[in-house]
């Protein structure tokens, strides 16, 4: 696998719990050579830590590998989410080489300009269903333990990993009807804005959905999916996911395609 990039996002990795699949993400990284990194929002989890901190050596790696990679060139661009939106307040500053922002436009090397936010912006924007709202609560908790138990059997008996909570999300209606909503929210802020399109995350499910002339790109996160979305150096957009067997989950649909989905479960 090619793991050159112009530029790499990825979000909701959740430092500071014990959902965070930070091995993984320490290998993607260890892995990777990019341009340009995005941390697309909710890569600390403030939120849970305030509750029940946990800060493993494996995370601190994690923290630390970033730094490492802006200290030797690579533009790390943080814009925080809602699970580390204190980290707001610093929007417009950079510190130990990363550049914090409240949003950014990404302009790829086919010179297309795409909308970067975390996402959680379109709440306010799209009728919550209370399935959802349980998802995204105690039941979302249960389901990452749950993952977290189930894959540690899956490797005991060498299976690679698998994602409880993506399964569910691919086959429970409601869900669906929540993430059509919310990619329907920013199609049409980035048309409004005049955009080619929109990259985030938030919603823990990684997709490309295309609408006419408007790209929507949801780069995942690291604690169900480990999954990313990168930028080749033609301008290419793929989704990746990175466990102990990486592979490309799904290209960019063309234009005169309605929808392309990786399978996430």
């Amino acid at each position: 696998m090619n793991t050159q990039f112009r530029a790499v996002f990825i979000s909701d990795v959740h430092l500071g719990t014990k959902s965070c699949q930070a091995e993984h993400l320490l290998d993607f990284l260890h892995n990777i050579d990019t341009e340009t990194l995005y941390l697309v929002g909710d890569i600390v989890d403030l939120i849970e830590m305030r509750k029940r901190a946990y800060f493993s050596d494996v995370q601190q790696q994690v923290v630390q590998r970033i730094l490492s990679l802006a200290k030797q060139g690579t533009k790390v661009v943080y814009i925080p989410g809602n699970h580390d939106a204190f980290f707001r307040q610093f929007c417009g500053q950079t510190l130990s080489g990363v550049a914090l922002q409240q949003q950014a436009i990404h302009t790829t090397a086919d010179g297309r300009r795409f909308l970067v936010s975390h996402g959680d912006e379109f709440d306010q924007m799209v009728k919550i269903s209370p399935i959802m709202l349980a998802i995204g609560d105690k039941a979302h908790g249960l389901m990452l333990a749950l993952n977290r138990h189930i894959n540690r059997i899956r490797r005991l008996f060498g299976r690679p990993y698998w994602s409880l909570a993506g399964y569910l999300k691919q086959h429970v209606g409601k869900a669906q009807e929540f993430i059509t909503r919310f990619e329907s929210a920013a199609i049409k802020t980035a048309r409004n804005k005049k955009l080619d399109g929109y990259i985030g995350g938030h919603i823990h499910f990684a997709r490309f959905q295309r609408q006419e002339d408007v790209l929507y790109c949801n780069d995942g996160d690291w604690v169900e999916h480990c999954t990313a979305l990168v930028e080749h150096e033609s301008g290419e957009l793929q989704l990746l996911h990175w466990s102990e067997q990486p592979c490309f989950l799904a290209s960019e649909p063309a234009h005169e395609t309605l929808e392309s989905s990786p399978s996430l479960a």
